[in-house]
């Protein structure tokens, strides 16, 4: 029930609509920009290009956009409200999880299909490459959206939450392979890559959308799905572990009085400039 009514929101908010659409434009312009091809193979760069960003939107939707809406919605009181609410903490995890799960799978959906319609972009070849787009997706988002979830209970403010998380997710864009073959960067940042989940998302959609050739250009020469599967489900199971217990801490924090403080000092009340 709720998880429903945070879609409804969402579709109805043109604002957050076209923050998602601008990124897939970002993606399609570079993509219409590239033209070589991917090293030691006669696949376009374009294409392992716009599986990356793919990789990235995903990963991006989980943990930097769903931290800004925790952030933002404990400072309205939301964890307050929910201190009252028998298996509110759990009800409220599972509903944004299904919002940032529509919002991924929507904003990938739009990506494939504006890219294989304008710029010859990649689609999966065959149902089994339909089928690991879809637990690569669903696996990947388990693997970053209760990282998200933990990260929201734990940052200050909207603004500073935006601000602590961008930088470093922008140096896992640059690092993890999602925008060019991982094999043309050293071998420690090769290491450092793979211990976080966006590495192994951006190599398990590569491996739906672009054809076996690719696989030349892959450190390992393969697309080690298997590993893919068991590195995004260990990151699933820590996320969760993490997550309940620091929203449930965030809830037990929180009091009418922080809240009031916190109204004070943003101004809601009118205050004095």
């Amino acid at each position: 029930m709720r998880g429903g009514i945070e879609l409804r929101h969402l579709v109805r908010n043109p604002k957050e609509m076209s923050g998602h659409l601008v990124n897939v434009v970002v993606a399609l312009l570079l993509a219409g920009y590239i033209s070589s091809k991917v090293p030691g193979t006669h696949v376009p760069l374009a294409h392992l290009t716009l599986a990356g960003f793919a990789a990235y939107l995903l990963f991006q939707i989980g943990l930097v956009n769903l931290p800004q809406i925790l952030v933002t919605e404990r400072e309205e009181g939301a964890l307050l409200r929910l201190r009252a609410t028998p298996g509110g903490i759990p009800a409220y995890l599972v509903a944004k999880s299904l919002l940032v799960v529509a919002m991924a799978f929507g904003t990938l959906v739009v990506l494939l299909g504006a890219a294989a319609l304008l710029v010859d972009g990649p689609l999966p070849h065959g149902p089994g490459g339909w089928l690991t787009l879809l637990w690569v997706s669903a696996l990947g988002l388990l693997a970053v959206v209760p990282l998200g979830a933990a990260l929201g209970a734990v940052l200050p403010n909207p603004r500073e939450a935006l601000a602590l998380i961008m930088l470093p997710v922008m140096g896992l864009l640059v690092t993890s392979g999602a925008m060019f073959p991982l094999s043309s960067l050293p071998a420690v940042v090769q290491k450092i890559a793979s211990v976080f989940p966006l590495k192994w998302m951006a190599q398990g959609l590569r491996s739906a959308l672009l054809p076996d050739a690719a696989r030349a250009a892959e450190p390992a020469g393969s697309w080690e799905l298997p590993t893919v599967a068991l590195i995004l489900t260990a990151w699933a199971v820590l996320g969760f572990l993490l997550a309940v217990p620091l929203l449930r801490r965030a809830a037990r924090r929180e009091s009418g009085s922080r809240l009031t403080e916190r109204h004070r000092k943003a101004g809601y009340g009118g205050g004095t400039s």
